[in-house]
C-alpha cells in the first residue's frame, strides 16, 4: 500500500467551491484500479490549506494508473485551478 499525500493550498476566498467541486471529483479519483482510500483534512490554523491522502495499492496505480486515465481530465479540470502555489504530492509506504 502506497499514501499519496498532497499539501494543498487554495487561493484566498475558494474554500468553499473548492470543497464543492472536490465532493464532485470524488468518483473520478474512486473509479480507478488500485484506489483504496482517501481523506481530504483542513488546516486548522490556516483555514486556505488541506492536506489530501490518497491509498494506493502500488505507485503506479496512481502516476500510470490515474494520472494517465481518462478520469485525470475532469478531475484536474475541478480542481487544479485551486491551487496556489501547485501542490507538490509525495508518495510514503510504511514500514
Amino acid at each position: 500500500m502506497i499514501l499519496e499525500v498532497a499539501i494543498l493550498n487554495i487561493k484566498e476566498g475558494m474554500t468553499e467551491a473548492f470543497e464543492k467541486d472536490f465532493e464532485q471529483a470524488c468518483p473520478f479519483i474512486q473509479n480507478n484500479p488500485g484506489y483504496i482510500s482517501h481523506e481530504l483534512q483542513r488546516c486548522i490554523e490556516n483555514a486556505h490549506r488541506y492536506i489530501l491522502l490518497v491509498k494506493w495499492e502500488s505507485l503506479e496505480d496512481h502516476e500510470d494508473g490515474f494520472r494517465k486515465s481518462a478520469n485525470y481530465g475532469p478531475w484536474k479540470k475541478l480542481l487544479h485551478h485551486y491551487y496556489d502555489p501547485f501542490p507538490i504530492v509525495e508518495h510514503y509506504e510504511a514500514l
